[in-house]
């Protein structure tokens, strides 16, 4: 029998997933079963666009409800309490400079479920997250790039996210 993947992740990051997922069984079913009734009051369902856009909908809604649960089912919350203070882990915010001459910048690591670039959650699979785990605050490191290249970054400063 395979092995089901953990998905570490935070507190945030789960409560997040489940807000989702009951937004998606509670709200977002009952809108798409109510756009399938009206589309098949439209006729021939070989050629309604309406109908068959709402069934790749559904089929989509579906697809993420699984996928949810299986995150929440194998979820494994992480506390970053458990950690050196000024150790990177999962949990915590990162905030590090470019040497020689960069701005600081600052990131949360959290589990590849709840990542979001936009948000400044980076990836504890992500080559960056990968580099900083386990390093504290003074240490300077080298990052890999995707070109094959190395940024060199001084961690300034680990907190609990």
């Amino acid at each position: 029998m395979d092995e089901e993947k953990v998905f570490p992740m935070t507190q945030e990051g789960l409560d997040k997933i489940k807000d989702e997922l009951d937004n998606l069984i509670t709200v977002r079913r009952a809108e798409i079963a109510q756009r399938i009734k009206e589309a098949r009051q439209f006729g021939d369902l070989s050629e309604n666009s309406e109908y068959q856009s709402a069934k790749d909908d559904q089929a989509f809604i579906e697809g993420r409800i699984v996928k949810l649960q299986n995150m929440i089912q194998y979820a494994q919350v992480i506390n970053s309490a458990d950690v050196a203070k000024n150790e990177v882990s999962l949990g915590k915010k990162v905030t590090f400079k470019e040497i020689p001459n960069g701005n600081d910048e600052s990131y949360t690591i959290v589990g590849s479920a709840e990542a979001d670039p936009f948000e400044n959650k980076i990836s504890n699979e992500s080559p960056m997250g990968q580099a900083l785990i386990g390093h504290k605050t003074g240490e300077t490191i080298e990052i890999p790039l995707p070109n094959g290249n190395k940024l060199t970054v001084e961690i300034l400063h680990v907190k609990t996210a």
